[in-house]
């Protein structure tokens, strides 16, 4: 075979799977000119995910018929690595995908023991590619990228990496917000998979203008520009990913050749016996703004859509609730639903509202110990009903003290009362008591 990793001379790579599909890392053993060391590659940790964990979604459990026979045949044909060499060179890309043992490990790994995450994901491109190559025709970007999420989430909307990055595209916090993608305690649009579509597509065509070299921008979404700058400097200036490659963190080393073996696999999985899942086409959706604060459950219960079919077309929403009263937000329906939730949205609004809204707008402050509710009582008095006021003329000889024995009140309520600033008083002067 000739000589087909460029960064190094005649490097000979073993990659050693373990038999545990949960395994997170690859160990290489490099034997350059028959000096041998070993480093070892972290999985992308979609290569990491078992099938159960991405059939949990809505639409794979209602879309995906699992029953059907796809004609998946176990045994993964081999071929030489001339073949691997012409296949993807045939793949119609303006990006560069290059052979090497490195990518010849990753489809073997996608055609053997992924086998059946593959078929999945055969699958689930009908959910996501047109908006994937919509917004990527929109930039001018290169339709190989639609390939992209299999390497970030393997398809999984709801997916969370190791580090919080979320979503089909696997957005960090901070880009995502830098992208326009809000992240609060009830919303988090990295999970929205149109609005994290059009980011990622707007993210990678910033990334581009900066490498000018697509290997160079999908390493830098994995692991962010500036570690791709600090390799570029350790390697002396160098600007391709293969002569960069040692100096990148071990997960990034592994994310072009997996990237390049996912749009091998995506476009040559019959020539591995490997075929999609049955897929049927979800019904039609449509959008509607909602101004107004509003629950899954108000809707569950009055529009005949399930709570599950709610979270799945509206991923974004982490606690079940559109915080309407905050601005305006986007709520998807299917189509035969829309119009039945325009008709009775007053009473979906108001359907529940208090015992699903518990969050108080106001509170009073009150000191409820028994001396101050008697006072407050008392106090409240004076400024209502006369009914219960009593008058008492001072007599010659008289007191606060002997007034407030008679009468079983405070001394200090005598002259909160009658706004007396200390205990004197006179005689024939009147008093207000409140009984």
């Amino acid at each position: 075979m000739k000589k087909l990793v460029n960064y190094c001379p005649l490097i000979l790579l073993c990659l050693l799977f373990s038999s545990q599909i949960k395994a997170q890392s690859v160990e290489i053993v490099i034997d350059n000119n028959g000096t041998k060391r070993q480093e070892s590659i972290d999985l992308p940790k979609s290569m990491t995910y078992p099938l159960d964990s991405l059939l949990i979604d809505w639409k794979a459990k209602n879309y995906i018929d699992l029953a059907k026979d796809c004609s998946t045949a176990d045994i993964n044909p081999l071929f030489s690595d001339s073949v691997y060499i012409d296949r993807l060179s045939r793949i119609p890309s303006v990006m560069e995908l290059p052979y090497n043992e490195i990518v010849r490990k990753f489809i073997d790994m996608y055609n053997s023991r992924l086998r059946n995450q593959v078929s999945f994901m055969l699958s689930a491109c009908n959910f996501y590619m047109p908006l994937f190559e919509e917004a990527l025709d929109a930039y001018g970007l290169p339709m190989e990228l639609k390939y992209l999420p299999i390497i970030e989430s393997s398809l999984n909307p709801s997916a969370v990496s190791r580090a919080g990055a979320a979503g089909l595209w696997q957005f960090m916090l901070p880009t995502g917000k830098m992208y326009g993608l809000e992240t609060n305690s009830l919303v988090d649009e990295r999970r929205d998979p149109i609005k994290a579509t059009w980011a990622a597509a707007r993210y990678l065509k910033e990334l581009y203008a900066i490498y000018q070299d697509w290997n160079l921008v999908i390493a830098s979404y994995n692991c962010g520009p500036g570690t791709i700058n600090k390799a570029i400097r350790r390697a002396g200036g160098e600007t391709d990913y293969w002569k960069i490659y040692h100096y990148l963190p071990k997960e990034t080393r592994g994310y072009v050749p997996a990237f390049i073996a996912a749009n091998y696999v995506m476009t040559y999985y019959c020539d591995h016996n490997i075929c999609p899942m049955e897929t049927n086409i979800p019904a039609n959706t449509d959008t509607i703004q909602v101004n107004k604060d509003l629950h899954f459950e108000q809707i569950a219960d009055l529009c005949d859509v399930s709570m599950d079919q709610l979270k799945s077309l509206n991923p974004q929403y982490k606690r079940n609730i559109i915080p309407g009263e905050n601005k305006p937000y986007t709520l998807r329906l299917p189509l035969n639903s829309v119009s039945l939730f325009i008709d009775k949205q007053d009473t979906i609004y108001n359907h529940r509202a208090n015992e699903l809204f518990k969050n108080r707008k106001t509170v009073d402050i009150r000191d409820n110990s028994p001396q101050v509710a008697s006072r407050s009582n008392k106090h409240s008095r004076s400024s209502g009903s006369s009914d219960n006021i009593t008058y008492h003329k001072i007599r010659s000889g008289e007191t606060l003290s002997t007034i407030a024995e008679k009468y079983k009140v405070r001394i200090k309520d005598l002259q909160n009362w009658n706004g007396l600033r200390n205990t004197n008083i006179a005689a024939g002067k009147r008093l207000k008591i409140y009984k």
